[in-house]
């Protein structure tokens, strides 16, 4: 499989725990920021998004504008330090303390291997007229482009979905062109900022591949927003 960076979004709020620092805060006796950091251990560069605090030397550290600024805004702060040359990233929440190597690594072959996008049939300018954006609609050639950025083969991106088909968006890998598009394309709709935007704006326009997870021992996209939460991702890694 191609090298793949990862962008750790760790800047919530955490309302439910009283706006503690939760990515900080210890499941099997590591915090859960380390454990999907180790997740990632492979991808180059990862970066996490969110207050400074203690990571290994090879992780990079920055943070959303302005902070607190939502998780787009986060993603923004995040795909703006990857290299030209990156083609996939992770794309993970902090909060996932049962996230494995695996099961990125899955998500990762799932994305590599995909079928051929809808596009590539010959009624692909149909297929693209929905996705086409307001302001290229009414150019002759708009219904020749691809929506978010240069025609590739497979989807936009790939993400796991729970037992009741809900996608798991910040436990997922995504090819970085179209990501970059999409938010491009969103900021400018909000007159330049990203400040706000929910993550279902920037991933809504997007081809997404859903995965279930087949493997062994607990769900990956588990995510602790509650005392509850941590407790029961405790009582797994034990």
């Amino acid at each position: 499989m191609e090298a793949y960076a990862a962008v750790v979004l760790a800047g919530g709020a955490a309302r439910r725990m009283g706006g503690v620092d939760k990515p900080a805060r210890p499941v099997g006796g590591r915090p859960m920021r380390d454990r999907v950091l180790d997740a990632v251990a492979d991808a180059t560069p990862r970066i996490l998004v969110g207050p400074p605090g203690p990571v290994p030397p090879d992780v990079w550290v920055t943070r959303e504008e302005p902070p607190g600024g939502g998780p787009v805004a986060a993603v923004a702060a995040g795909l703006a330090l990857l290299p030209p040359t990156t083609a996939t990233v992770a794309l993970l929440a902090a909060d996932l303390p049962l996230l494995t190597r695996d099961a990125v690594g899955e998500l990762r072959r799932r994305l590599a291997a995909a079928p051929p996008r809808a596009a590539h049939r010959p009624d692909a300018a149909h297929a693209d007229a929905a996705h086409v954006p307001a302001d290229r609609a009414h150019r002759p050639e708009a219904a020749h482009e691809p929506a978010y950025g240069a025609r590739h083969a497979g989807p936009d991106g790939v993400c796991f979905v729970d037992g009741d088909g809900r996608r798991q968006t910040l436990c997922g890998v995504w090819r970085v062109g179209p990501l970059r598009a999409a938010l491009a394309e969103l900021t400018a709709r909000r007159g330049g900022t990203a400040h706000g935007a929910p993550l279902r704006q920037l991933l809504g326009g997007l081809t997404v591949r859903e995965v279930v997870w087949s493997g062994a021992g607990p769900p990956p996209w588990f995510d602790c927003d509650t005392d509850s939460d941590v407790r029961l991702a405790q009582e797994w890694t034990r």
